[in-house]
């Protein structure tokens, strides 16, 4: 199982936006689609689970409350210029341009774009046989958080088991607008996972939020209070198993049956667990599995 799942927050699209998303990108598939009842005023959140090459991700349709932003896209590796200019052209199809397709310093086929959906993408030839992740978060940290992205990449690879860090490349004098910005491009492991991190060299008005977050998978409820521990810092965010951390990232700690857990049993059972984890915090299994089977206690 994919320890650390990115989990995309959609108005009402997210079924839609998967099914475009498996329809560009080879050996991707959609896995289920789910119903969550949540009390008014949220309404009811259609879940949907979903691959791409072979990367896990989820999706959620919840309403207007969350809008994607540059500050977390996915870098895709291309192995050929044609690869590049055919997700270049589904992805920016009613999207937007945020760096144009053409040949950069850093890659010889380049570009960056918000599909119709919002979502960021970087899409990039990668030349050679290196083994390489398809596709790989980037983190961009930006406003408050411009100038964190090497300490944030250290606490979460001392966080994470199976992590490594590989590489940290920062700004010389004067490439940066911003004064704040440290790090301009960075790849480090979580367990396993690839990632990449920069400093926004530019001073802007938008950071990190719901609509791009990530699920971690947790085999106990010890592993769920470490990491809730280590991730919660901002209390008022704290919902249902979603936390941010201290670099104003989001996460959702689950348990890695949490599927079960959620939609599991009869429709009485699954509507009791549903309002109790809308009602929680950090997730009690514990209370979770009393509630579900009318254990008083």
């Amino acid at each position: 199982m994919q320890k650390i799942v990115p989990h995309l927050w959609y108005d009402k699209e997210a079924k839609e936006a998967a099914q475009f998303y498996i329809s560009i990108f080879e050996q991707s598939k959609l896995v289920y689609t789910k119903v969550l009842k949540n009390p008014p005023p949220f309404g009811d959140a259609e879940i949907v689970s979903f691959e791409l090459a072979g990367q896990q991700f989820m999706a959620i349709s919840a309403g207007p409350y969350f809008k994607f932003n540059p500050t977390i896209s996915l870098m895709v590796a291309c192995s050929t210029s044609e690869e590049v200019d055919k997700l270049w052209k589904a992805l920016s199809e009613g999207g937007t341009e945020l760096m144009p397709l053409g040949e950069y310093p850093f890659s010889k086929r380049y570009a960056w774009v918000q599909d119709r959906y919002g979502l960021s993408w970087q899409l990039m030839l990668v030349e050679g046989e290196q083994e390489i992740q398809k596709i790989t978060p980037c983190l961009l940290f930006s406003y408050g958080a411009c100038g964190k992205a090497e300490e944030a990449i250290k606490y979460y690879a001392e966080l994470f088991e199976n992590s490594e860090i590989g590489m940290i490349s920062r700004y010389g004098e004067g490439e940066a607008a911003s004064s704040r910005a440290k790090v301009n491009y960075a790849v480090f492991k979580l367990d396993g996972m690839a990632f990449s991190a920069m400093d926004n060299g530019y001073d802007v008005d938008y950071t990190f939020n719901e609509a791009f977050s990530f699920i971690i998978n947790c085999k106990d409820q010890k592993e769920i209070d470490y990491f809730w521990e280590k991730l919660s810092a901002m209390p008022e965010a704290e919902s249902c198993g979603w936390c941010k951390d201290q670099f104003g990232v989001s996460w959702q700690v689950l348990p890695s049956n949490w599927e079960e857990t959620l939609f599991g049993g009869s429709e009485e059972e699954v509507q009791r667990v549903n309002a109790a984890v809308f009602e929680m915090k950090k997730i009690d299994l514990e209370t979770l599995e009393k509630i579900k089977f009318g254990i008083s206690n």
